[in-house]
């Protein structure tokens, strides 16, 4: 069984490295448009407001911190956190409204039926993140199984944290929801800051390039979007090849 891993790991190796020779030609490598203009901006803004949204969150949530820093600074914390939310809230929406098709394109990749492949990559996750080189992963489509999983969890909570957080807005401000549902709002919205630490820091330590077979993955989203044919290959197999068959995306440098 071991041996007929390693047999089929190598052929797929082997397969890939045949696809780029044969594809391959002069003019310099292809590169293969991944994520929009739109998609970059609405993420980057996103990432940092979420950055800073659970800095400032800190101070405002947390009694010892905020005693530490002094009433003074949390009230100017506490306005900018307020600011940071809505943003958080309206740039993600402002650019659905835009691009109802980029939504839909984000949920048809989130919510795709799993195949054989992407059961056995999230099976062997764990292993290729402490011996990436012995490991190799099957195949993925535009998203990883894994991704997806995440993805989901960061949506799902990202849009919980936008709903508490509007609430608990309203609730400081001109609507009084009583001691009982106020402190039910704010133990989800607590919930919510806690399950994004998770995944946020699993999203950063893959997609910022910090975990060596992701090198360079931060372009993608901080860079201009493009992905080598190489590397697209090396973490989506199925969707490079679609990609490159159909050549719509694929520019050369």
């Amino acid at each position: 069984m071991a041996m007929e891993k390693v047999e089929n790991a190598a052929g797929r190796t082997a397969d890939n490295q045949a696809f780029l020779e044969e594809r391959r030609a002069p003019g310099g490598e292809r590169y293969i448009k991944r994520h929009s203009r739109q998609a970059r901006w609405t993420h980057g803004i996103t990432i940092v407001c979420c950055i800073l949204l659970c800095i400032s969150g800190l101070f405002v949530f947390v009694p010892p911190l905020a005693q530490a820093v002094g009433a003074d600074a949390v009230f100017a914390i506490r306005m900018s956190h307020r600011v940071l939310g809505v943003l958080f809230v309206a740039v993600p929406l402002i650019s659905a409204i835009a691009s109802p098709r980029g939504v839909k394109h984000v949920f048809s990749n989130l919510f795709a039926k799993w195949d054989s492949d992407d059961k056995k990559w999230m099976l062997l996750f764990l292993p290729y993140l402490f011996m990436a080189k012995r490991v190799h992963m099957p195949d993925q489509h535009e998203v990883k199984s894994g991704q997806r999983f995440a993805d989901g969890m960061l949506w799902l909570f990202g849009a919980e944290m936008g709903i508490t957080g509007v609430l608990l807005l309203l609730g400081s401000t001109v609507v009084d929801f009583g001691p009982a549902a106020f402190g039910v709002i704010w133990f989800l919205h607590d919930l919510g800051f806690l399950v994004i630490c998770v995944f946020a820091l699993a999203h950063i330590f893959l997609g910022a390039g910090i975990f060596q077979p992701y090198r360079g993955t931060h372009k993608l989203m901080f860079g201009d979007g493009m992905v080598s044919e190489s590397d697209a290959l090396y973490h989506w197999g199925h969707w490079a090849r679609e990609e490159l068959e159909s050549g719509e995306n694929v520019v050369r440098k």
